[in-house]
């Protein structure tokens, strides 16, 4: 145990840096109150990197003294973590180790204290059965994803989506049901809320495409939002840089027809003969795509948003080509946060109506929106 008196501003100055915390990586256990009985009183230790006297724990002939009062060398620990570093599991826990948990600790913390009110976020979970698999949106991730342009204005996000679901997307009544409810949750809860006047909402969802969309389109551009995307590597919804040399690709169809649709080839390669398959030959399939489709290619919020212009611009140009009494038949393949993003960006009255398919052993229609 230490042997050297701390001066009182340093101690001052460690709590502050702490934020009244326990620096153990993983534990951020208050200091200031028991969580068992709620009594308030001074439950930390200040505990020495390099111990204070060259015979104790990481002592050092010739730093020990000089490092005894210098609080670079000093964390703030709960009872359990003090006792673990400087008596049971020393060796586990040399110099190096615990330096990297006390600056990881101080970073996060100044973070998270210098958030102000213009960086509060609503948080909208959904989620809703993809085949066979759940979906499980946690809070805990969103949070991380958000952190640090962005914080959670409560502890709780908005949670639409049947709980314990037993329909799946192969099943007709799975569409209607889950649609219903996504409409009448988003009523209930979000409405209000935005009606309230809600100043921003971060969206984290997974589930299958016709649901996102709906999803989007409830929401509109309007409201302002961020949207985020599952990543598969790392398996977080961060947002990460943009790739090098990214672009999307529009191909126009080879003849004009009566019937229209756009191919979106993006977490995927959808070939068009299975779009002919649905709607026969006579169709003018426009093609929205990537250099390499597959599922883990939007990696930024950078390739988000370019996506959004992209597909504004070619509602205008199928429009424009096709006339504003046709619709347009949609078969996507893409990422979550894109499935959302054209619900948000299109546009009713303005842009032609949507016939959304969902691709369940060969496409089928789901449902349309005008």
């Amino acid at each position: 145990m230490s042997k050297t008196p701390i001066p009182e501003k340093v101690k001052i100055r460690l709590w502050g840096k702490a934020a009244g915390r326990c620096q153990y990586e993983g534990c951020n256990k208050p200091l200031w109150y028991d969580s068992t009985t709620k009594s308030e009183f001074n439950s930390a230790y200040i505990a020495h990197i390099v111990a204070d006297s060259p015979d104790g724990p990481r002592g050092d002939k010739q730093r020990s003294e000089l490092l005894s009062k210098d609080i670079k060398n000093l964390m703030l620990m709960c009872d359990t973590h003090h006792r673990l570093i400087d008596r049971d599991q020393v060796k586990e826990h040399p110099e190096e180790l615990l330096l990297g948990m006390k600056k990881r600790h101080e970073e996060k913390m100044e973070m998270l204290t210098s958030l102000t009110e213009e960086k509060q976020s609503t948080v909208l979970l959904y989620g809703a059965n993809i085949g066979q698999n759940g979906s499980n949106v946690s809070m805990e991730k969103a949070v991380y994803a958000m952190l640090p342009e962005k914080y959670p204005a409560e502890k709780t996000g908005m949670e639409l989506g049947f709980e314990g679901s037993m329909f799946n997307d192969k099943e007709q009544l799975y569409w209607t049901m889950e649609a219903e409810n996504l409409r009448r949750q988003f009523k209930g809860k979000v409405l209000p809320r935005i009606e309230a006047g809600i100043n921003h909402m971060s969206i984290f969802a997974l589930a299958p495409q016709p649901l996102l969309i709906e999803l989007g389109r409830l929401l509109s551009d309007i409201q302002a939002a961020d949207v985020y995307q599952l990543h598969r590597e790392p398996s977080d919804w961060k947002w990460q840089e943009t790739p090098e040399e990214f672009d999307y690709v529009v191909i126009p169809p080879d003849t004009k027809t009566n019937t229209v649709a756009l191919n979106l080839s993006l977490s995927g390669t959808i070939d068009n003969s299975r779009i002919r398959d649905v709607l026969g030959n006579d169709v003018s399939i426009w093609t929205l795509t990537i250099e390499n489709p597959y599922n883990d290619f939007l990696k930024s919020k950078e390739q988000l948003r370019s996506f959004r212009e992209v597909f504004r611009k070619l509602m205008d140009q199928i429009k424009s080509n096709h006339g504003h009494k046709n619709e347009l038949h949609l078969f996507p393949a893409a990422p979550v946060s894109i499935a959302i993003e054209i619900g948000r960006a299109w546009m009713p009255k303005a842009d032609l109506p949507l016939r959304i398919y969902d691709e369940n052993n060969g496409f089928s229609h789901v449902w349309s929106i005008e």
